[in-house]
């Protein structure tokens, strides 16, 4: 996981929100704190310029109402007036003038520029309104970039008659001075305020931001499978109990890990070594596990079948579909035979399901059946073929018994016939029987061999000098045998019907004029036996059957000869018996060479010697 840069870090943020709430609120406190201070001092400035008026008004109706005689040297009223009016020169007012009431004569004027308007009547608007109305009237206005304010206050006497007005000036541009100096002594307080918020947000957010990493750091820990670390505790409030439920969740996680590490290695063992091959699926039935032994039986890879469906890895598609696999009962079996090798599994099906019922995945369980399928189809070929081979004679037997009984005994010529062959299909069957009764005894666990160390080039000229002396076909025997002793550890009587058999064999397919060769060859721990003919020889497509139990190559011709197609199937039971192997070695047209092998040390022979 990439680290959290600064701009997008809950530490930012928190910085910013703690800033934007304090900048917020000194705004609005600010705002109203200006409006009201502004309102303030415009009333302010103006109640004190009202009193001032005020005052003037008396002093000036006391100067209008006073009695003068037209000798006396006393001031007049205008210069009254204008002594009045000198003590409102200041830096608040611009112009102070008192107008006469009916006549709205101009009686005087605090501005020296403007003196010479005194005595002239005035027209200004105000003036009449205030004197019509007998109250104040006020008018604001800007001059030039400055705002003015007018007042207009009647003189009233003591029967609250009009006797005139006062027409005041004012800067009232002074308190919006002082305004924007308060307004830039606000703002560099709010600069200086949030500067030393960001600092204190900073700090906070530290408190805040310092546990939640620690606890991030965890987690990326965690996700690693390390549960050892803890995270600090820096208090108790509600983050400190929150680092501590995560320090608990973290040793509940860890002893959940173990529990769950232990049975996912008891669950991967047992998928390893078990025989038969599992396929797990997701609801949607997608592969999500398969352990070697399927893997192997389907010759795939774990890592390419993950995620593919289960219908498509086991060639289902055309016949199932995933949610007819969820119903299916039976076992489903799975020929992948090829021409050179045999392959069949039977599918077994069993449906996950969660406590609520809905359905989680599939589970196949593969079996290899191919041996028990082999198996099965040669026990049924085998009791074909020995019910086959029972019947021929049988038949034979009960249809020449039968003409025996019509009448045929007392012909004289047919008679010795018909027993004749009655009594070699007999024989047939009793040699038939005891090949089965042979294997049958070979096939059981109690079978054991009666060993003992024979020379076996004397013990295999001895065979060979019996069949030379008993054959009945015009065939010539060869022998490429050792001239010494090679001893070697057998049953005599089982390898003797070994050789029987296969010099049998050979004397039966060997032509008129033909050869059959007899050798023995010397290897290292082995000593090979082989038996040749010049017979018709074995296709090369059955060459690797002939020692199967009731196999022929001509059946015909076998069975004419008597042959119960158990005889080198017998061979080879009784060489596998002694540690040996047999095969055949066989060119159509020329001749068939049977060979088997018996263990064999050398030294074994120096000590008889």
């Amino acid at each position: 996981m990439e680290k959290v840069g600064f701009f997008r870090s809950i530490h930012l943020k928190f910085v910013i929100i703690y800033v934007l709430l304090i900048l917020v609120a000194m705004q609005i406190i600010g705002v109203y704190f200006v409006r009201q201070l502004e309102s303030t001092l415009q009333e302010n400035f103006k109640d004190a310029i009202q009193e001032r008026v005020n005052l003037l008004s008396y002093y000036v109706e006391e100067q209008m109402t006073k009695v003068r005689l037209p000798d006396e040297e006393a001031p007049s009223l205008e210069e009254d007036i204008r002594r009045l009016l000198s003590d409102y020169n200041s830096a608040d007012i611009s112009e102070v003038r008192v107008i006469e009431g009916e006549s709205l004569r101009i009686l005087g004027t605090s501005d020296p520029d403007n003196q010479g308007l005194v005595g002239g009547r005035s027209t200004d608007n105000l003036i009449k309104m205030a004197i019509a109305t007998k109250q104040p009237v006020t008018e604001d206005f800007v001059d030039q970039g400055q705002r003015i304010w007018v007042l207009v206050t009647p003189i009233k006497n003591n029967n609250g008659e009009v006797n005139g007005a006062i027409y005041l000036v004012a800067k009232i541009e002074n308190i919006y001075e002082q305004m924007r100096e308060i307004n830039n002594i606000f703002t560099s307080g709010i600069a200086i305020a949030l500067a030393i918020t960001a600092i204190l947000g900073i700090l906070l957010a530290q408190t805040v931001t310092r546990p939640i990493s620690d606890m991030r750091k965890q987690a990326l820990a965690m996700a690693k499978g390390n549960f050892s670390r803890k995270v600090k505790v820096y208090g108790y409030d509600e983050i400190g109990q929150l680092a501590i439920t995560f320090n608990s969740l973290t040793k509940k996680l860890q002893e959940a890990h173990a529990t769950t590490e232990g049975e996912r290695r008891k669950l991967s063992s047992v998928l390893s070594y078990m025989t038969d091959g599992v396929i797990a699926t997701d609801r949607k039935g997608r592969v999500i596990l398969i352990n070697e032994p399927a893997a192997k039986m389907l010759n795939v890879s774990r890592e390419t079948v993950l995620s593919s469906p289960i219908v498509s890895l086991l060639g289902l598609e055309e016949d199932y579909t995933f949610e007819e696999l969820l119903d299916e009962q039976d076992s489903v079996i799975l020929d992948y035979s090829s021409k050179t090798k045999t392959l069949i599994l039977r599918a077994n099906f069993s449906v996950i399901q969660k406590e609520t019922g809905f359905v989680n995945g599939l589970i196949t369980v593969l079996h290899d059946i191919t041996e028990q399928e082999k198996i099965d189809m040669e026990r049924r070929e085998f009791v074909a073929n020995v019910s086959h081979e029972l019947r021929t004679p049988l038949t034979t037997m009960r249809s020449y018994l039968e003409a025996l009984a019509d009448g045929a005994w007392k012909d004289e010529e047919i008679a010795p016939n018909f027993l004749d062959v009655t009594q070699n299909e007999t024989e047939r069957m009793i040699r038939l029987v005891n090949d089965l009764l042979q294997l049958s005894k070979m096939d059981s666990k109690d079978y054991r061999l009666s060993k003992d160390w024979i020379d076996f080039i004397f013990f295999y000229n001895r065979i060979i000098d019996r069949f030379e002396m008993t054959k009945q076909q015009n065939v010539t025997f060869e022998r490429k045998l050792p001239d010494h002793s090679a001893f070697v550890e057998i049953d005599e009587d089982k390898l003797t019907q070994v050789l029987d058999n296969i010099i049998s064999n050979a004397l039966k397919y060997s032509p008129e004029g033909g050869k059959v060769t007899f050798g023995i060859e010397e290897k290292d721990e082995f000593i090979i036996v082989s038996v040749s003919d010049q017979g018709v020889g074995i296709p090369k497509e059955n060459i690797e059957q002939i020692f199967e139990r009731f196999y022929r190559v001509d059946k015909a011709r076998t069975r004419k000869l008597g042959g119960t197609g158990l005889g080198l199937a017998i061979a080879k039971e009784m060489v596998e018996a002694h540690g040996g192997k047999i095969w055949a070695a066989s060119t159509e047209g020329k001749g068939t060479t049977i060979s088997f092998s018996l263990p064999y040390v050398r030294s074994e022979e120096d000590d008889w010697e």
